[in-house]
């Protein structure tokens, strides 16, 4: 049976209801339902993350993420459309997805020892037409009052991205008492309750 199926005469699955009512008393923002909610589904959605994601530590931050995001979309689930375990399922699918899919730079060494880089080739004119564009480019920013020109110079970089990331991701698990375990215990579960019930 896949996750999130109909039992076998239409019903629901045992303590499918169980589920879709955390998920609405979460979207009322309900700590204590959210809690519940991780203690009977993370170990199905770990399962899900670890098939894609094998690395512990990086499955372990997948389904964090995960957590947040079901957190933040709980109004959006449609008990209508599909059971709870169903649309988290896709969630945390999907975010898995994405993350294997983001390029990651490889290194040299990772490359088999025949692997040549090929050289750039250089274009002369490319080169000038870049060189001209940068130009009117600081022509334009130097007609720019100050502040607006600070804006432009200065954009967030990527890192400081993920770090607000991070601090939102804390804050957001840390007001419902799940926090960050795998450094702790050295294990690929995310948060330091229970660990996740692995008989379901």
């Amino acid at each position: 049976m896949t996750i999130g199926a109909k039992a076998p005469g239409g019903g629901l699955k045992p303590g499918e209801s169980d589920l879709t009512d955390l998920m609405r008393r979460v979207a009322a923002r309900d700590e204590a339902a959210f809690r519940a909610l991780y203690r009977q589904t993370s170990a199905k959605l770990y399962g899900i993350v670890f098939r894609i994601l094998p690395q512990k530590d990086a499955a372990a931050e997948a389904l964090q993420e995960d957590y947040v995001r079901i957190w933040e979309r709980a109004a959006d689930f449609d008990a209508a459309r599909g059971s709870p375990l169903a649309w988290m399922a896709t969630i945390a699918r999907n975010h898995a997805l994405d993350e294997v899919r983001r390029v990651r730079p490889a290194s040299l060494e990772d490359m088999p020892e025949s692997f040549e880089p090929a050289a750039e080739p250089i274009d002369p004119l490319a080169a000038r037409d870049r060189s001209e564009r940068l130009a009117a480019l600081i022509a334009c920013l130097e007609r720019l009052d100050d502040d607006k020109r600070a804006i432009l110079i200065s954009p967030i970089t990527t890192a400081q991205a993920a770090r607000r990331s991070l601090r939102r991701r804390r804050k957001i698990t840390e007001s419902v008492g799940v926090r960050s375990a795998a450094r702790k215990a050295g294990g690929g579960f995310p948060v330091s309750m229970a660990r996740p019930n692995t008989a379901a």
